[in-house]
């Protein structure tokens, strides 16, 4: 392929998903991420798209959010190393509250089989994947349906979260900033978020390294009140996402990195052993809304076992 097809082929890739990783416009274009960064530079210079941690966004500052169809073809090998490892953190007869997101429904279909669960959410692409596993529990909340993304928003959705506890909430979102947390494109549905946050005792974010460092215009989460970050590796060359993981961790989130090529497969029950390669980052201290700081929850000591050796291995992803 000629230098001006891949480069038009890129950037209608770009414009009609908002945002792609170079790692997914390699795959599509069949070259290496080398040559498709050097393709994403050029274009970058005619002013027809952004260049945007490890990735190429639409040009104007704020990505756009992308329908589901987009988002279902994104980063997929990295969002099932993501769900394999999160699903890990899930005990048997927990209450959980799921938020909306493509990775959060592969999150849910790595939970069908953890018995006595009860798992609440306003995403109906969470609750199908669900909704045959005769040992889990699914509520759903009220509200008004966005066809977008397949999620209930909107004041009745939010008003039939009120009162609700569970242990903890996982949720995705389109940016992921040390700054600002955890941030969307869409002001109903980081309302609906935040009403999710509010239920729960703990909160843990899924985002692939795509999203790292990425600010989108309506924040969800902010940094503070993010318990623990579960991710994928960022690619070498991907300086920004490592120094907003180093970031992050400074400020007291966890964060759990599983490798992309590990058990990419999916589909195994919770109770499974992780097998993906994992960073982790011990909490320093008590969290927002996380009682005696968290360590009466299994994730607590899941994922708090090395203290000063995993912080250096986060370190060490910057300085590649």
């Amino acid at each position: 392929m000629f230098a001006a097809e891949r480069r038009q082929l890129i950037l209608e890739m770009v414009r009609a998903n908002g945002a792609v990783s170079l790692r997914e416009l390699a795959r599509v274009v069949q070259t290496s991420e080398v040559t498709v960064r050097r393709d994403v530079r050029a274009l970058e210079a005619e002013g027809l798209l952004d260049r945007r941690h490890g990735g190429a966004v639409l040009p104007g500052g704020f990505t756009r959010e992308s329908g589901f169809p987009q988002k279902s073809h994104l980063a997929t090998a990295e969002k099932t190393a993501i769900a394999d490892l999160a699903a890990n953190l899930v005990e048997e007869g927990e209450a959980i509250v799921v938020g909306a997101g493509t990775t959060t429904q592969e999150l849910a279909r790595r939970l069908a089989r953890v018995p006595g669960l009860t798992v609440v959410t306003n995403s109906l692409l969470v609750a199908q994947a669900l909704a045959h596993a005769n040992r889990v529990e699914v509520v759903m909340t009220g509200g008004t349906l966005r066809g977008s993304n397949y999620a209930l928003v909107g004041s009745g959705a939010e008003q039939s979260l009120q009162g609700l506890r569970v242990s903890r909430a996982f949720l995705s979102g389109s940016g992921l900033t040390a700054e600002r947390g955890l941030s969307t494109s869409n002001m109903l549905s980081a309302s609906v978020d935040r009403a999710l946050v509010q239920a729960a005792a703990e909160v843990v974010v899924l985002a692939d390294h795509t999203k790292l460092g990425t600010d989108t215009m309506f924040q969800t989460v902010p940094t503070d009140v993010i318990t623990r970050l579960v991710t994928d590796e960022p690619p070498a060359h991907d300086d920004r996402a490592a120094t907003e993981l180093q970031a992050l961790a400074d400020q007291g989130v966890q964060i759990a990195v599983a490798g992309a090529s590990g058990n990419a497969g999916g589909g195994e029950p919770a109770s499974a052993p992780a097998r993906q390669q994992r960073r982790d980052v011990p909490l320093p201290g008590p969290r927002r809304g996380v009682p005696n700081g968290g360590q009466g929850l299994r994730t607590a000591t899941v994922l708090g076992e090395a203290g000063a050796e995993q912080r250096a291995r986060v370190a060490d992803m910057r300085r590649r």
